[in-house]
């Protein structure tokens, strides 16, 4: 089990440390010298450490998308991008904890051009929306079902939903 209490199926460790009781109360590190692979350790022992700092925030107020927007805008950096299926399976997990069934990404459906974009100007390339959807209505978002498959669906921007922002990234 992870420090923040999650589960991972991903494993790396040594297989020559395999004799040692993974459940045995101690703790993993990495080796960096041996590719990044696990090793048990003693919980006690004094070790350098890696923090990470989760990119995404769950924002369990319901707003229309663009109050969603400006509030992402003013509070972290922006509603959240969804650019492959690395991000897709991370928010997933985020949005399991709303309180509304769609959460709002920064997903707009622009009725002049036509087309779908990501407000980050990130070009549209990975896409879940769930089928049989006619997809040029104006007044559009996207939005990821809370629950089920986790698909996109285009919602009227009126809707009040929950909704996903993007932190700042470091440095800025």
């Amino acid at each position: 089990m992870w420090s923040d209490g999650n589960s991972s199926s991903f494993r790396h460790w040594n297989l020559k440390f395999n004799n040692q009781r993974i459940n045995s109360g101690k703790c993993a590190m990495t080796v960096f010298d041996d590719g990044g692979r696990w090793k048990n350790e003693n919980c006690d022992e004094r070790k350098p450490f890696i923090c990470y700092d989760d990119n995404v925030i769950l924002v369990k107020e319901a707003m229309n998308w663009e109050d969603a927007l400006y509030y992402c805008r003013d509070h972290h950096h922006d509603l959240v991008t969804i650019t492959n299926m690395d991000d897709q399976r991370w928010i997933q997990k985020k949005v399991k904890e709303a309180s509304t069934g769609y959460v709002w990404m920064g997903l707009r459906y622009t009725c002049t051009l036509d087309f779908w974009f990501w407000v980050s100007d990130e070009v549209v390339r990975y896409k879940n929306w769930a089928k049989g959807q006619p997809m040029d209505d104006c007044d559009m978002s996207g939005a990821m079902e809370t629950g089920g498959e986790h698909k996109w669906f285009k919602r009227n921007d009126a809707d009040m939903f929950n909704f996903i922002c993007s932190k700042h990234p470091p440095g800025e």
